[in-house]
């Protein structure tokens, strides 16, 4: 793991610097939570009789939850990132079974200066699965504060509607 990147000034971030995250078991009650928060409660997550028969031969979690844990696991200083910009390029290979453990690998993919308050960060994800295969491939945007000056909430508003698509 190398938390230490993602604590590290806006100036000692270097596109292609490559981390790993710890691991984390998708569970029946992470799957039935996400259902229930989310309303999605597609009988491919939900119902085990039907997803039996379905193209996965047994329940599997939601791309969108593996997707938010995938996140969740890159653990970001709060001091450094002031606000997620972008997912995109999201992109899900395979089905994560409940009990199966992912980890993050991944990379910073860019590193640009918006201003003299922040920066932006592109994280590159490639959430891997069960025997180390990948099941989903995202990239988030971030914005990184500087050290020159600290954003205000307004800033980060600022900063946010600055940064071009």
């Amino acid at each position: 793991m190398s938390d230490a990147i993602f604590s590290a000034p806006f100036p000692a971030l270097e596109a292609g610097t490559r981390f790993e995250t710890r691991g984390r078991t998708v569970t029946e009650a992470d799957v039935v939570g996400f259902a229930t928060l989310s309303g999605d409660f597609h009988p491919q997550h939900t119902d085990a009789d039907w997803s039996a028969a379905g193209p996965f031969g047994e329940r599997v979690a939601h791309g969108m939850l593996v997707l938010a844990y995938a996140a969740g696991l890159v653990p970001f200083d709060p001091e450094r990132v002031v606000a997620l910009r972008r997912i995109r390029d999201a992109v899900f290979k395979r089905p994560v079974r409940l009990g199966d453990t992912i980890r993050v690998h991944g990379r910073l993919a860019e590193v640009k200066p918006v201003d003299e308050r922040v920066g932006l960060v592109a994280v590159a994800l490639d959430v891997r699965g069960a025997g180390g295969k990948t099941v989903m491939r995202a990239t988030v945007e971030v914005l990184w504060a500087t050290d020159h000056v600290e954003p205000s909430a307004e800033d980060a508003v600022d900063a946010l509607a600055a940064v071009p698509l």
